[in-house]
């Protein structure tokens, strides 16, 4: 079968949680900051929103990347 294979790289897998993990918080980081002179209570919520996906992101996959 395929999983009995003795050299499988998982690095795709790993990186690929990363991005999944942390790209999303960091690109509403960016678009809130550069909202946030003209539309302050809309970068807001881009920053909670941020916040909160990277929270459950770090807790989903961190505990995926763990075990």
């Amino acid at each position: 079968m395929i999983f009995e294979s003795a050299n499988m790289d998982f690095t795709g897998v790993v990186v690929f949680l990363f991005s999944l993990m942390l790209g999303p918080p960091i690109i509403l980081f960016i678009i809130g900051l550069a909202m946030f002179q003209k539309y302050r209570k809309a970068a807001k919520i881009l920053f909670i929103l941020g916040g909160v996906y990277l929270l459950i992101g770090l807790g989903i996959c961190g505990s995926l990347l763990a075990s």
